[in-house]
Parts: structure tokens; sequence; C-alpha cells
């Protein structure tokens, strides 16, 4: 009876089937999105069950992601993401042609791993729930009223078109268009809270205390490196926010707590209204292979990190201000390296004359020459608590990396370009070389695995936090050959020639180039 039963309910089209899995996958998403709108960004379940996956991803599959794929790293994050949501809703879909039971299942173990990615975001309170519920709702009622529609009234297995095939299509149009509204008023709710207009209200920062200018053979751009500053539109960005938190500055307060006398709290206009001061600083990400492009410099403007934390009065025994960022990362940074005066940290607030770009940082963030900007560099910061190193672990602690992380000295090779075709006879050689808080001492480029070493030309040094331009020239007569840099930094020590990756503290090795001359 039951077998008859069931040969006699019909079976939707294969694709069919697969479209309505997707197209309440849609509706499932832009409710979510939506509703997100309302609360938070991060607590879209799409976000959110990104956000869960860069926080479980190994160390090493996040350093490949970073080396391969650089700032678009995250885009392939969300795209791979999409292919396989669409992917297993079209699955659902066929496994539901005789009946929706699968497919609501399907739909909603994803509600429920959506809301466990939401209920898990440290920078999210429980109201932020409604987000992956509204997305479970819509998923699983969308899906359920197709596949009724598609499976009502009897087909017409000649003509092939029924009503009942027509109002599918009609009713999934509708779907898409309203998933498509709903995800596009997200959007626009998220824009209302938009911390771009908020960057533009903050006008011109003027430091009472500015940089002293960028003398003009600070770099050799016109031999192949780079300038001395990098433009904010082309500082390196690595970090793990799938999207930009979006902070107003007047929203915006710093909690400065912990092992100190007297807790503290700063507005936006607290720190503003500060006589500024402006500082040239390199910084350098942990994830820089050698001959990495992960090393940018600009002028900061802000005021002194180690002012901030002598007001509150640091207590003994404390070893690491633990920074969170307002979308829940968090870094150790040593006490010591902020309060040392030579050293100059910062709570930034200005990028070269502007206020900090909202994608590093905006309204405030962290700056420690000298270190790794895993350990030095918190974006978007709110919270500063004093602690000792055993008390508190950061994001990137338990994931392998090492706990101090002074950055290493290093050199690079741009000009000529690996494999690049130049004419034989002279080939200027250029790069650049940092050892931040140390200092270069001296660059030495050699041409073939066993020949001399030779000086180069150094630019004028700008300070010890920041890097220097090199460039020389060699004779090359015609044929293939490798260039090889190494740096002597200001202490004595020259740059190793061991080749180790990233993790956990930062690449070493020596940077060659192989060309062919001509």
């Amino acid at each position: 009876m039951e077998t008859s039963r069931a040969a006699r309910q019909p079976r939707l089209p294969f694709f069919g089937a697969a479209l309505i899995g997707v197209v309440a996958l849609a509706a499932a998403l832009a409710a979510g999105h939506l509703v997100a709108g309302f609360i938070s960004a991060n607590a879209s379940p799409y976000l959110a069950v990104g956000n869960g996956a860069i926080d479980l991803t190994p160390v090493g599959l996040k350093d490949f992601a970073v080396r391969t794929f650089g700032v678009y790293d995250k885009l392939v994050l969300l795209g791979g993401m999409a292919v396989v949501m669409v992917l297993a809703a079209a699955v659902a879909g066929i496994a539901s042609r005789r009946s929706p039971v699968p497919g609501i299942v399907l739909i909603a173990a994803f509600g429920l791993l959506g809301g466990l990615a939401v209920a898990l975001r440290p920078d999210l309170s429980a109201v932020a729930l409604l987000a992956p519920l509204a997305s479970l709702i819509a998923g699983v009622g969308v899906f359920f009223w197709l596949h009724r529609l598609a499976s009502a009234g009897p087909r017409d297995e000649v003509a092939g078109a029924t009503p009942s095939r027509r109002s599918v299509l009609l009713a999934g149009a509708g779907a898409v268009v309203a998933a498509g509204a709903a995800g596009a008023g997200g959007q626009l709710l998220a824009g209302t809270r938009d911390a771009e207009s908020s960057r533009t209200a903050v006008g011109r920062l003027v430091p009472a205390e500015p940089a002293p200018p960028i003398p003009a053979d600070a770099d050799f751009a016109k031999l192949g490196t780079p300038t001395f500053l990098t433009s904010n539109r082309d500082f390196y960005r690595v970090d793990t926010a799938l999207s930009v938190p979006q902070v107003r500055a007047e929203d915006w307060s710093l909690r400065l707590h912990g092992m100190v006398r007297e807790e503290k709290r700063f507005s936006y206009d607290d720190i503003r209204d500060r006589p500024l001061i402006e500082r040239t600083i390199t910084m350098t990400c942990v994830s820089n292979e050698v001959g990495g492009t992960y090393v940018s410099t600009a002028n900061f403007i802000g005021v002194d990190l180690g002012d901030l934390l002598r007001e509150a009065g640091i207590l003994p025994g404390a070893e690491q201000i633990f920074s969170t960022s307002v979308d829940g990362w968090t870094a150790g940074s040593p006490v010591v390296a902020a309060l040392d005066p030579e050293r100059g940290a910062m709570l930034a607030i200005g990028m070269n004359g502007e206020p900090l770009p909202v994608e590093h940082g905006f309204p405030a963030r962290m700056v420690i020459p000298g270190l790794y900007g895993y350990v030095s560099a918190t974006k978007w910061v709110k919270d500063l608590e004093i602690t000792t190193w055993k008390a508190r672990r950061a994001y990137w602690l338990d994931r392998g990396w090492g706990e101090q992380a002074p950055i290493k000295t290093q050199s690079r090779i741009d000009s000529p370009k690996g494999f690049e075709t130049v004419p034989a006879g002279k080939v200027r050689v250029s790069g650049v070389a940092w050892a931040q808080h140390t200092g270069i001492e001296r660059v030495e480029v050699r041409l073939g695995a066993n020949g001399s070493w030779l000086p180069a030309t150094l630019s004028r040094e700008v300070g010890l936090n920041t890097w220097r331009m090199w460039w020389t020239e060699l004779d090359v007569p015609a044929g293939s050959h490798q260039v090889t840099v190494r740096a002597v930094d200001k202490s004595g020590y020259t740059q190793t020639d061991a080749r180790a990756g990233t993790v956990p503290d930062g690449a070493t090795g020596w940077h060659v180039i192989s060309f062919t001359a001509r």
C-alpha cells in the first residue's frame, strides 16, 4: 500500500527541484542579511560562518591563502562558500523530488550552523540570533511553499508545461526578486551606520608635533624602489575581518583597565583634543614572505600610547597589553615596548594627513614600531587590558604564532623583477631593507651564487623605525643570472641566509631573483 502511494506521488523535475533548493537558499541568506542590517553586519549568518571558518582555518592554510590571494583571500573564501552552499542547496532540492522533508532538514541544519556561528561571535549580543532565525524561517518557508506548488495538480507529460509549473516559475521569480530586495535592504541599513561619513566629518588632523619632512633622497623611486611614504590606497592590508567594521567616531571609546591604578575611558574627542603627534613608521606583517610586499611606511598621527598608560598607572608585574578590536579580534603587546619613549608607540587616529581610512582602523588603532602587526597594530581598537602573558592569550597565540614577534632584519630586490629580460652591460639593481627600531647599517648585493658581496648605495636615513632604500649597478654579461641581497643592521647583525617560513614569528632568508641579460 505505502509503495503504491509513493509511486503515485509525482516526482518533481530534476532541474526544477534543484532550482527550488537554490531559490530557498537565496531567500534564507537575504532574510538573514536584512535583519543583520538592523543589528550588525557580522550577524548575517553568511558572514558569521565565514568568520568562523577564518578562525578555524589551520595556520598553514591561512598563510597559503594570504601568500596566494593577498588582499583577495576573503573574497576567495566567500566565493568558495557561495559555491558550496549553492551546490548543497541544489542537492537538497534534488533529494526532495518526492517529499520536502530531506530539503527542509538540510536547510534547517544550515540555519542551525548559522545560529551557532553567530552565537560564538565575541562581538555580538544575543539579539543577533534574530538574523539566523530569520534565515531559518525564510529558507524553510520558501522551500516548503515552492515544493508544494510544484507538487500540486496534474501534469501534461507530453506538453510539459502545466499550470502548476508556470505557477512555480512565477513564484520562484517572485521569491528571487524579494530576496534581492531584502539583501539590498540589509546592505542599505548597514550603510546607515557607515563610518565613512563620520570619518569625513572629522576633517583635517593637524599635529602639534609634526614629523620631520621626508628628505628628497629618502628613496630611489626613479631607480626602481617604492616611494618612501606609501599612499593610504597602496598601504598593505592583512586582517581577519570579512566585513570592515563600521564604527563612527561619535560612538567610539577606548577602555584602559586591568593592572592599573586607575581605570581610564577615552572618547574620540578626548584623543583628538590632545596635542597630536606625527611619527613616520614602517609597518610589516608577519605573513610577509622573503621578498614580499607586506611592508609599508606612513606618517601616523595620534597620541603617545605610553602617555596613556602612564596616566592610568601601570602596576608592578604587568607584562602585556591585551588589546581587543570591535570585531572581537585580540592581540598581546609587550608593555615594555609600549612604554619605551625611544620606540614611540602610538594610539593613531590619522594616517598621511587624513583620519585613518576605515579599512585601516578608523576611528583608532595601535601602532608599536619594531613589532610585527599581529602583536602591535590592533585596528578598530576598543579595549586595552593591562595583564600578564599567562593570564590572557591573544588570537594568534592559540594558532601557533610567537608571543613577542620583533621584526627581523630583511631586504628585498624590487628592480629588476624576477625573470625579467634586461640589456646586457650595466644593470641597475635596487630595492628596500628594513630592521625597525634597530636600523639598517648597510646593504650588500652579489651577482651569481659565488660572487663577491658588493656594497649598495643607501638612501638618507629617516629614522630607526623606517625602511631604507638602496641601489647599485652591476656589470652583467649576456645570459641567465641571479642576484642576491642581504642587509646588515646597526647592531652588527647580518641578515641570515637560513630559509624559514612566516610561522611562528616571521620569515628569514636572502631574497634571490633570476633574470636574463641580452
